[in-house]
């Protein structure tokens, strides 16, 4: 019998998933306050930075603070490390408000995970992208933490950077339901103020809310000096608007329920939300944010693993 830790893993770790990205690694893309093993660049820099020891040298390293002198001596390469040198901090940003509680995509015994339902709801789908973004991040050696949000953020457990600090991330993801509307916009502006040094912030969320609200949150996140991911979580219904005959939408987050004739709605319903995906891309770009849209139907592993096989690789 499996004990409680050994199902959370199971329910929030995929081994396809794992497998994809345990080569990959999350490089900090800007300078951040932070730096682990040749991935990340500090920013501190200059003669007030002392020598603190070595370490063998990786892939990626500064080739400027390679000590030939210990090479000369030893016929292998080293890397100087300075006291300030730090780990990176990553903060996943998971929003669990109602509207996450959606899904359209049916899933047979042999494909449920531990505790999930029949269907695969956005929300199912976000947890696994947080708890494989903190394992990478972990198995990195960086620090991972864990904000939990709605109309509020719910649960904050700062960024640790041990192994063992996996086990409470996922029993938090497991505590909440998605029960109460959201407030994505002041929440980010927030966190951008709980966050008191510069370092990576990954928003996982379908970013339910006005479009005015949810650019300025994630700008004030990027103004602080962070790193910002967004990983914008949509059904694959959300994006195709599939539906046919008349039908009974269930309002979310206080909407009431509609019955109407799908086809009168497709062609503005898909402009409106063709237009949000575009606005927020566009604002993502001019302020450096990643933004990567993930459709729940599409299998994570492939899509995890493109996405940081894309920015690994530079861009």
């Amino acid at each position: 019998m499996n004990t409680p830790a050994e199902l959370l893993y199971e329910k929030y770790f995929d081994p396809k998933v794992i497998n994809r990205i345990g080569s990959l690694e999350l490089r900090a893309r800007l300078i951040v306050e932070g730096f682990i093993w040749g991935l990340h660049k500090s920013p501190y820099h200059g003669f007030s930075v002392e020598f603190a020891d070595h370490r063998e040298y990786v892939v990626g390293d500064d080739l400027r603070h390679l000590d030939w002198k210990v090479y000369a001596k030893t016929d292998r390469y080293y890397i100087k490390q300075y006291e300030e040198e730090t780990n990176l901090n990553c903060t996943v940003v998971l929003d669990i408000s109602e509207s996450m509680h959606y899904g359209s995509i049916r899933l047979a015994p042999n494909q449920r995970r531990p505790g999930q339902g029949h269907v695969l709801t956005k929300h199912d789908y976000a947890c696994m992208v947080a708890a494989s973004i903190a394992f990478l991040v972990i198995n990195q050696s960086d620090a991972a933490g864990l904000a939990l949000f709605d109309e509020k953020i719910v649960d904050h457990i700062s960024p640790k950077m041990s192994e063992g600090h996996l086990l409470p991330l996922l029993a938090t993801l497991d505590s909440r339901e998605p029960k109460e509307k959201t407030d994505i916009g002041g929440v980010l502006r927030n966190m951008a103020g709980l966050i008191s040094h510069k370092g990576m912030v990954v928003v996982v969320s379908d970013l339910f809310g006005p479009i005015n609200h949810v650019t300025r949150g994630l700008m004030d996140l990027r103004h602080r000096g962070n790193d910002v991911i967004v990983f914008h979580i949509l059904d694959p219904a959300e994006i195709e608007f599939p539906f046919d005959k008349m039908t009974l939408f269930e309002g979310l987050e206080e909407y009431p329920e509609l019955l109407v004739d799908p086809l009168a709605l497709k062609e503005a319903y898909l402009e409106e939300v063709n237009g949000f995906v575009r606005e927020v891309r566009k604002v993502c770009r001019n302020n450096q944010i990643d933004y990567v849209l993930l459709d729940t139907g599409r299998p994570l592993d492939e899509a995890l693993s493109s996405y940081l096989a894309w920015r690994q690789g530079g861009r």
